[in-house]
């Protein structure tokens, strides 16, 4: 790893901020590659988010999230790490990092980084180092290697499938075999080894030192492990109940002493530095990441699952407030994030059979819509955007975290047509005719509507860009009635008006589609999740998702309101 020899960045502090200003922030989550190219060379860049800072204040945020922008051979999107602590040279700088967090500070937006813990990239420098030693040496020790088996363990130690398909297991060189639940890029460290432990404390505190505020943790129910032989078959192991504890790979109960380790690094800081848990566990599982001695917050993807329903959304809302009041935290929203089909598209599909895709997952995010080649007859945008505004509303009215995505704000669709040769997803290529990955919500955003990247940088964009993008761009809705980026400007700004507690109270609308709740205060939420037109409360209009008609509220639409005080 590099060591920075450099002064770390003075302290910026945010005058007037609550040590708990995570728990009903809205988090704006940016993938840096694909945000703004302020060099030309097709990669977005941190100073291309420094040259966008006026435009994230003007959107009423709280924070950011930066998705990963460690130097890396984009094996997964940057989510093979070659350094923990630098800066991917094509990205920027740690000085430029630096510029970046205190120009985000000055607008009173906080900065939350991406940490990759389960596994490295096989560039990294301890990986090097494990190729070029023994079997059994230290070096070996860090990561998670075996012998193979069969005659002269030529086959691998398992029968494992990968999270991104293909084998679980690479063979090196000398015979031994190590383990990768993601691609080969990307080997899995050991983390019952003391080394690894410390110098992921290492680098929570090199980022936290030059002013981070928070992390989010990827696939932070994976990092303990139990391996010890026989191993089991693909089989047993998919057997194994997940909700114990004691599955030999996933949500294992001894992780949570790393992450009491780590509360105590973020709580040595003034004020603490928050972490969010990526985590795809058992219901029941889930609070102890979001515990105040743990992670402090876990991500809720329930409601990023399901179809545009209203029996469906309410079900999740309640479970999730239910969580956590029992984990002390706050909920976490969620509609779109950088691995699933951007929500504005899912919501203007056709429900699909059961049997349609691997997982139920798969099944409701879109992907067998991608798959299938997105068939443009398949997709009413006019539907979807429809939904998805109103669906935002009601997200951004709830008690908690809300996350969301570059471009949402813009209405973007998912580019699901993106040429075989221009995909850069490890999905696509070690799952073929199963899975074309998640290039699609990863194309670089539109800034202009015109111009060879619509804004994005001045040559060239590293995914290709569709020309409807035009349509989508930030100067055609900016200062522009009704469009999806003022719309969400209003509604941020107006949000931080209104939280107060986290609570809400349920108001019987007659309907069983639609619902409405009550915030602290007598602000009223009102979602119409059918065709026709419903009744409205009564009470001072705020904000709507689509225009009222006749004083009710028309299918697909979402509506703020003050209560008439009686």
């Amino acid at each position: 790893m590099s060591t920075d020899t450099r002064a770390a960045a003075p302290e910026v502090r945010i005058s007037g901020i609550d040590p708990h200003w995570w728990r009903q922030a809205a988090v704006y989550q940016i993938y840096p590659r694909s945000f703004a190219d302020a060099d030309g060379n097709g990669i977005g860049d941190l100073q291309g988010i420094i040259t966008r800072v006026p435009y994230l204040a003007q959107l009423g945020i709280d924070a950011v999230w930066l998705s990963p922008f460690y130097p890396s051979a984009l094996a997964d999107g940057g989510y093979d790490v070659d350094d923990y602590r630098d800066v991917d040279p094509k990205i920027g700088t740690l000085e430029e990092f630096d510029q970046m967090v205190a120009a985000l500070h000055a607008e009173g937006i906080r900065v939350v980084v991406d940490i990759v813990p389960n596994h490295s990239s096989d560039r990294h420098e301890w990986f090097r180092q494990a190729l070029a030693a023994e079997p059994s040496s230290p070096e070996r020790e860090r990561y998670i290697f075996r012998d193979g088996t069969g005659p002269e363990g030529a086959e691998p130690p398992t029968d494992w499938t990968s999270i991104f398909g293909g084998p679980a297991w690479t063979r090196v060189p000398d015979g031994q075999w190590y383990l990768h639940l993601f691609a080969p890029e990307q080997p899995d460290f050991n983390w019952a080894n003391p080394e690894v432990r410390a110098d992921f404390l290492k680098t929570l505190r090199f980022w936290s030192d030059r002013g981070v505020d928070g992390f989010r943790i990827d696939v932070a129910h994976a990092l303990t492990k139990d391996l010890t032989d026989p191993l089991p078959s693909e089989a047993e192991l998919d057997a194994i109940p997940r909700d114990a504890g004691q599955h030999p790979i996933w949500d294992r109960d001894e992780v949570h002493e790393i992450y009491a380790e780590w509360r105590r690094v973020f709580d040595s800081y003034d004020p603490p530095r928050t972490a969010v848990a990526e985590a795809w566990v058992e219901r029941h599982r889930r609070p102890r990441y979001a515990s105040a001695e743990g992670l402090g917050q876990a991500f809720e993807f329930d409601l990023l699952t399901q179809e545009f329903d209203a029996a469906a959304f309410k079900d999740v809302v309640v479970d999730s407030l239910s969580l956590a009041a029992e984990s002390g935290s706050s909920s976490t929203w969620v509609l779109s994030n950088h691995d699933v089909v951007r929500h504005a598209t899912r919501y203007g599909l056709p429900p699909l059979p059961e049997t349609v895709g691997t997982t139920e997952q798969d099944r409701k995010q879109g992907a067998a819509w991608v798959l299938a080649g997105a068939p443009e007859d398949q997709l009413d945008r006019e539907k979807g955007q429809r939904r998805a505004r109103a669906a935002t509303l009601f997200e951004l009215a709830l008690p908690g975290s809300a996350y969301l995505y570059q471009g949402e704000e813009l209405g973007l669709h998912e580019v699901g047509d993106i040429p075989d040769e221009a995909r850069q997803d490890p999905t696509f290529f070690r799952s073929p005719g199963v899975d074309k990955g998640r290039d699609g919500c990863r194309v670089p955003l539109p800034w202009s509507s015109t111009g060879p990247t619509f804004g994005f940088g001045s040559s060239s964009a590293h995914l290709p860009q569709p020309q409807w993008f035009a349509d989508y761009a930030v100067e055609a809705q900016e200062g522009v009635d009704g469009s999806t980026l003022e719309m969400y400007r209003a509604a941020l700004h107006l949000r931080r008006e209104l939280q107060t507690d986290e609570t809400l109270e349920w108001i019987e609308t007659g309907r069983d589609d639609v619902l409405a709740f009550r915030r602290p205060g007598g602000w009223v939420t009102v979602t119409n999740f059918g065709e026709d037109d419903a009744a409205l409360p009564s009470g001072e209009v705020l904000l709507a998702s689509s225009p009222l008609v006749g004083g009710r509220l028309p299918g697909a639409t979402t509506v703020w309101l003050r209560e008439s005080q009686s």
